[in-house]
């Protein structure tokens, strides 16, 4: 209870923040909303050309680039932690996050909330709706509880990995270009893994799992059986690769000695 209240009370004071910057605020959601159109029109680009893609056709595809759009705005909401490096480490501000009663990860969650970035989730489902229903796909009174699990499960995974990414700054202040890197790699979980060659799919299934953010668990959805297994290890891979995140955070906050050291 005592974190749940610390969300609500760091929740309500970035609200108000934002709300004093209307206009930023604005223009912020415009731009995400801008880039997703963007990629969404690049899709439309690929199917101009041709009728599928690896046996997929242009409306799964765009129900699976709605998917992905889900977990991924939870995660871009909560897990600003991109330049932990330069915020955290050489300037010195883990200090004074390692002198206040509360995991130091969860605070800095806390600290780097984008709440305006969670508008990625209704842009997503708008997105699923209309491909769905282009589609004729019905759901089951029980695919809401499923969907939740899926959505949870895909944001986990891509906030773990991005979590021992940042980790790695407690070993070493150098500056690495790892952050980026990893941001467009994530873009690939957003595509259907069977168009990618072998060496490709094992990275994105088992080492860097981003094809559990997007087309695995959508998969369920479009009646794809053949990648049910995989749909259903989504809630599993975002708890261990979660928990083995939070792991390597704890050893390397031990690893810490300070700005300047």
């Amino acid at each position: 209870m005592f974190h749940v209240s610390m969300f609500f009370q760091y929740a309500s004071q970035y609200i108000k923040t934002r709300l004093t910057y209307r206009v930023d605020t604005v223009v912020e959601i415009f731009s995400d909303l801008l880039f997703q159109a963007v990629n969404l029109v690049f899709i439309l680009v690929v199917f101009g050309h041709t009728s599928f893609l690896s046996g997929w056709n242009r409306e799964e595809i765009i129900f699976i680039y709605g998917f992905f759009l889900v977990p991924y705005a939870i995660f871009t909401s909560f897990f600003n932690i991109w330049d932990f490096n330069d915020r955290y480490i050489v300037k010195g501000e883990m200090d004074r996050v390692l002198t206040r009663p509360i995991h130091s990860l969860f605070q800095i969650v806390l600290e780097r909330m984008e709440l305006e970035s969670l508008f990625g989730v209704i842009t997503g489902m708008a997105i699923m709706v209309y491909a769905g229903s282009q589609l004729g796909l019905s759901l089951s009174w029980y695919d809401p509880f499923i969907f939740a699990a899926l959505v949870a499960g895909g944001a986990l995974i891509y906030g773990s990995i991005f979590t021992m990414l940042a980790s790695i700054s407690f070993w070493s202040d150098s500056k690495t270009d790892f952050m980026p890197m990893m941001y467009n790699i994530g873009n690939y979980g957003r595509y259907p893994v069977d168009i990618y060659n072998g060496v490709i799919r094992f990275v994105l299934t088992w080492i860097l799992p981003f094809a559990f953010v997007g087309v695995y668990p959508a998969a369920y959805f479009l009646g794809r059986e053949e990648w049910f297994m995989y749909a259903a290890l989504t809630p599993v891979m975002g708890i261990i690769f979660f928990i083995l995140a939070v792991v390597i955070w704890n050893v390397g906050v031990t690893k810490y000695r300070g700005a300047g050291n």
